[in-house]
Formats: structure tokens, C-alpha cells, sequence
């Protein structure tokens, strides 16, 4: 038996969803719950504690529904709480601490390091960063955020998110400058 999609146009979805309707609740659950859970495994490390943060994301999406006017993407909308849920999470975990000294960490430009096909470690190489680092650098360089904005999300000083974001880039400058040096010489 060949299932048929009961909702082809979005809004209707929402809107049904708005009314309590568990399909297009489930509808859009399975629409959007790949590309949430990649958001929220960005800013957590651990897959399980990932999937934890997307559930209570989508809890809150369903639970806020009504709060959603049409205007925007609903997917944006949604990729913010799952943004917030995870920068939550990682603040209950306390695994945030921001040092406000932005003494010795100079601005770091792009310096036209390139990875060709190898989104993978670069991935390892985020992952890798200090938490309070990552986050920063994810929610400003693959996010979108101004620093004013990740200042008022993470409740620190703009100085803090411009040093945190300075010291990742180098960090992750120095692991591919690394990388390419090891790999160059085989």
C-alpha cells in the first residue's frame, strides 16, 4: 500500500499542526528532524546528548507553534529555537565559561586556507575546539550572528565573542596548517 502525503503545502501543515493535529505534527517532525539534529550536533559534540537537545527543540517548537506568524521561514524559526535549546544545553552542563581577558588574541584575517573535499575534517577540527570557542564560531561563521547578537544569546560582553572568535580561527588555522603539512609530505 503506497502511503500518500496527507499535507503537500506547508501551510496548511502549520496550520493544522497549530490545531493540535498529531499528522502534521509528525509531518513535520520527519520533515525537519535531519537537518535539526545536524544544527544541534554542531554546538553539542555527543550524538546522544544531540538528539536529546533536537526532542526538547522540537517540544518547544510544538509547544511555541502558535507563536508563529507565516512571516519567514519556518524552517529559520525553527533552527533558532534548536539554536537556543543547544546553547541552553551547554550552558546547563557548564561547559560555557567565557573568559572575558581578551588580552593576546591579536585579529586574525583569512589567510586562504582551503580544504578540497574534506569538509569531514574540518568538521573534527570544530569539534575539537574549546567549547566556549565553538560555539562562538558556529553560531557567527556558519550560523550568521552578529557579535551584538551572540553577546545577548550567550549573555557575555561583544568583546569577548570577537576574542573567542579570533582565538578559533587561529586555532583551526594552525590544525589545517598542520593537516596539509603532514599530508603535503607523504
Amino acid at each position: 500500500m503506497k502511503i500518500i502525503s496527507l499535507f503537500t503545502n506547508e501551510k496548511a501543515l502549520i496550520s493544522n499542526a497549530k490545531k493540535g493535529d498529531h499528522t502534521a505534527q509528525h509531518t513535520l517532525y520527519q520533515k525537519y528532524a535531519p537537518q535539526m539534529l545536524a544544527v544541534c550536533r554542531r554546538y553539542v559534540k555527543d550524538l546522544q546528548f544531540a538528539e536529546d537537545v533536537s526532542i526538547q527543540g522540537f517540544l518547544k517548537v510544538f509547544l511555541q507553534l502558535h507563536t508563529y506568524s507565516g512571516k519567514g521561514s519556518f524552517e529559520g524559526w525553527v533552527k533558532r529555537i534548536m539554536i537556543n535549546e543547544s546553547i541552553n544545553f551547554l550552558k546547563k552542563k557548564r561547559s560555557l565559561v567565557f573568559d572575558t581577558n581578551t588580552e593576546g588574541y591579536e585579529k586574525v584575517t583569512n589567510s586562504g586556507i582551503t580544504l578540497k573535499n574534506d569538509a569531514e575534517y574540518l568538521l573534527k577540527f570544530i569539534d575539537r575546539l574549546p567549547d566556549n570557542c565553538r560555539s562562538i564560531f558556529i553560531l557567527y561563521a556558519i550560523d550568521g550572528y552578529k557579535h551584538s547578537e551572540i553577546a545577548e544569546l550567550l549573555e557575555i560582553p561583544e568583546s569577548t565573542s570577537k576574542s573567542k572568535l579570533s582565538k578559533a580561527r587561529k586555532i583551526l588555522q594552525e590544525n589545517i596548517k598542520n593537516y596539509k603539512q603532514r599530508y603535503e609530505s607523504l
